[in-house]
Order: C-alpha cells, then sequence, then structure tokens
C-alpha cells in the first residue's frame, strides 16, 4: 500500500507519466491492450483514491457496456462472418464484371466497387480483406496485373469498411464522443465514396501511364444471357445495402435496429441461394463471439482506464498540453490527427478511439469544431492506421491468405502509394468540412 499511496505524491504531471510509462512497458511485453488498460487503471485508482474508488470504476464500464447503440457491433459483426461463409461477395465479384468490362484496369476498379458495397453491408475491415484476397488478389495475378498494384488494391479496398457506413468505428466513436451515430453514417457516407474515387483514380492514372501494369482481359464479349446471370448476383447484395442504410437514412429505424435488418437480409440471402446451414451460422456467432469479446474487453479497459485519469484530473491536465501547443485551432488539430496516426501504428483502432476521444472531443467542440466532422476525421485517419507498418491489421490479413511467393515486406510496400492518398482525403477534408457536414 506503501507504493501505491506513493502515486498521489507524484502530482497529475508525474502520475501521468508514470501510467504512460506502464502502459508502454506492460504492451511490450505483448499483455493484451485489455488487460493492461485494466491492470493500470486498477493501481492508480488504489494508489491516488484508496480501495473506494473501485466501485467508480464498475460503474463506468457498466454504463459503456449497457448502451443500446452496443448491441448494433455484434449484429454487424455477425452479418461479415456469415458473408465470409456464404457465396455472396464471389458472386458479387463476378457481377461485377458487367461494370469492368475492357476497360483498363477493369479487374482492379471491380474490386474496389465491390470493396464499397461489402463495406457498405458488414462494416468489418478483417472479413472484407480476406475476402478480397482470396477472390481478386489471384485473379489480378493471373491477369498480368502488377502485383504492387493489386495487394494495394486489395488492402485498402478491403479497409474501406473503416468509412463506409455501417462502419464499427463510427458506432464506437459515437458512443465514446456522445455523439449521434445516424448522423456520423450520413456525414462518413460521401467522405467514404470520395476516398474510393481517389483509388479508382489512381489504378486508371497508373494503367494508362504504363499499360503492362493492368493489361486489358480479352476473351469474347459476354452474352446478354450472361449478363442477366451476372446481374443476380448484385441483387441480393444492394437490397441488403438498401435495407440497412435505407431504414437508417429513412428515418424507419435506429441503427440498432437496422443491424438487425441487416443480419435478416443476409441469414434470407444464404436460405435462398441454398447455403444456409446450422454449422454454417454456428462458425458465424463463434466467430462473432470472438471478435465482440476482444472489443467488449478493450472498451472495459480503455473505459476503466479513462475514468480514473479523468478522476484524478489528468484529462484537464493533457487537455490544458495540447490546447497550449498553440492558439491556432488547425495546429491543434494536426497534432492531433499526427498523434492519431502514431498510436494508430502500434494499437487497435478500439483502444485508440476509447484512450485518446474522451480527451480530444471535448477540446475540438471547445474549439468550435463539428464533432460530427471530426469523427469522419478520425475514421479517416484510422484508414491509414489499417495499412501502416509495422501492426497494420490488413496487411497481416492479406498475409493470412496471399500466395507464399508475396512477403509482409511486399505488402507494406505496396500500401505507401494508398497510405498518401488517405492522407490527402484527410487534408482535404480538414480543408473542405462540408465535405462531411453538407
Amino acid at each position: 500500500m506503501e507504493i501505491f499511496g506513493s502515486i498521489q505524491g507524484l502530482g497529475i504531471e508525474g502520475a501521468t507519466g508514470l501510467m504512460f510509462a506502464m502502459l508502454l512497458v506492460l504492451l511490450v511485453t505483448g499483455i493484451p491492450l485489455a488487460y493492461v488498460t485494466l491492470l493500470v487503471a486498477l493501481v492508480f485508482a488504489l494508489g491516488w483514491f484508496g480501495p473506494m474508488a473501485v466501485p467508480l470504476i464498475t460503474s463506468r464500464v457498466y454504463s459503456f457496456v449497457s448502451s443500446f447503440v452496443f448491441v448494433s457491433v455484434p449484429m454487424f459483426v455477425l452479418m461479415a462472418a456469415i458473408l465470409d461463409r456464404s457465396g455472396i461477395a464471389r458472386d458479387l465479384f463476378d457481377a461485377m464484371r458487367l461494370f469492368g468490362g475492357r476497360l483498363r484496369g477493369g479487374i482492379a476498379i471491380q474490386t474496389i466497387l465491390v470493396a464499397v458495397i461489402l463495406a457498405a453491408m458488414s462494416g468489418i475491415i478483417g472479413g472484407e480483406v480476406v475476402l478480397l484476397g482470396l477472390i481478386a488478389l489471384p485473379q489480378m495475378l493471373r491477369l498480368g496485373y502488377d502485383k504492387n498494384l493489386a495487394i494495394g488494391v486489395v488492402c485498402a479496398g478491403g479497409a474501406l469498411g473503416t468509412m463506409v457506413p455501417p462502419s464499427i468505428v463510427l458506432i464506437i466513436y459515437g458512443l465514446t464522443a456522445n455523439v449521434s451515430i445516424g448522423d456520423l453514417f450520413t456525414a462518413a457516407f460521401v467522405p467514404g465514396l470520395m476516398l474510393a474515387g481517389f483509388y479508382v483514380a489512381y489504378v486508371l492514372i497508373r494503367a494508362y501511364l504504363n499499360p503492362a501494369m493492368a493489361p486489358v482481359v480479352e476473351g469474347p464479349r459476354a452474352t446478354t444471357a450472361e449478363k442477366l446471370r451476372l446481374a443476380k448476383g448484385l441483387f441480393l447484395p444492394i437490397l441488403v445495402v438498401i435495407g440497412v442504410l435505407g431504414s437508417i437514412y429513412g428515418g424507419i429505424a435506429s441503427v440498432t435496429e437496422a443491424s438487425a435488418v441487416g443480419v435478416l437480409g443476409v441469414t434470407l440471402s444464404t436460405m435462398i441461394r441454398g447455403e444456409f446451414t446450422l454449422g454454417l451460422m454456428k462458425a458465424a456467432a463463434l466467430q462473432t463471439l470472438q471478435t465482440v469479446g476482444m472489443i467488449v474487453w478493450i472498451g472495459i479497459g480503455a473505459t476503466a482506464l479513462v475514468g480514473v485519469f479523468n478522476l484524478m484530473g489528468g484529462i484537464k491536465f493533457v487537455s490544458a498540453m495540447i490546447t497550449g501547443i498553440s492558439d491556432e485551432p488547425v495546429i491543434v488539430l494536426l497534432f492531433m490527427m499526427s498523434l492519431l496516426f502514431i498510436l494508430g501504428m502500434f494499437l487497435d483502432w478500439v483502444g485508440i478511439a476509447l484512450l485518446t476521444m474522451p480527451i480530444f472531443v471535448p477540446i475540438i467542440t471547445s474549439m468550435g469544431y463539428d464533432p460530427v466532422w471530426f469523427g469522419v476525421v478520425f475514421c479517416m485517419n484510422m484508414q491509414m492506421s489499417f495499412l501502416s507498418p509495422p501492426f497494420g491489421p490488413a496487411a497481416f490479413y492479406l498475409k493470412s491468405v496471399a500466395p507464399p511467393d508475396i512477403s509482409l515486406g511486399d505488402i507494406f510496400r505496396s500500401l505507401l502509394p494508398f497510405i498518401g492518398m488517405q492522407a490527402l482525403a484527410v487534408a482535404v477534408l480538414i480543408l473542405f468540412p462540408a465535405i462531411a457536414i453538407y
């Protein structure tokens, strides 16, 4: 107890430094983030306030996990898990040949369009990257596409689930920042399409500057009967997207209710296609439990840590330190973006959102920025974290299904131009906030 009691004697400045050092040391040892944050929260709660502070932690954690909107997270994860095990994505990719046609770079553009539709169905990046890695990457490599271009399109396209509603990142941000998730979905729609448009433009420019990078697909033109057969693959996915997003934007359903509509839509789709089995649903449910369990535990740990830090007065101290960097709000905003990008290279986005947003959002609102717009900028920044070395999760997802001759170094090198486009998208959103808050 003497060790715990000495923490308060450090003052808020010393305690903040010690907390950061403990987090860093424990994370380096390989302990999961959820357990690290819970342990540090407990140590500082006992050291600063004594045993009476523990109920305060539990009450704060309960208010986080009991939020009704949080129910939508397992629903959207379950959608992605069912999609992962059905042939819907494969048929959707084949159907998009109607739009790719004989366009140079058409298969890569087709992959990006499929990624947008898959993102609008589930909002989970892991499943999308794996699906595209299994379906699109082998086809592009077989047709002679440049390896780096193909890898970049699959990884960056698969990560669009962060931006395109219904995004789990937006839901967690909305819960943390106490912002309407429906407003976030509306605000993120155009920026998400803008980023996808950047990718399409990049593919077209590279393909026409160097035709060898993306050969035109040769072969007989599809007959009318073939086109009709392919078009069937578009019907069910688009119907699910309309059901989910249409019910939200049309004011028919809340985000939580729309997530249930999505699960029902995807389940019915598997039934119509004759793919529905109890084994499929069991595997999807187990994957959902695993993913959501990770999100919930990180949420519990981060919420406890932020709660203790707030009671210590740490959030006020850090806020004053950040705002003291400059009198110019833009400089403070850019500093935050840089900090988020650096954190994204090492931490999971759930932890970043839950640890930083309680500090950043009040600062943003005090400077006159819209918290809905900031949520979209935050999500765009997290796009970069999914691709950035050394721990960009999209690269590891792709590596798990990529051909053996593609190394992790090859993947990260291929992602550099796409990280640049994501940084450009962040800059465009900062310069023209009306893109998000139109």
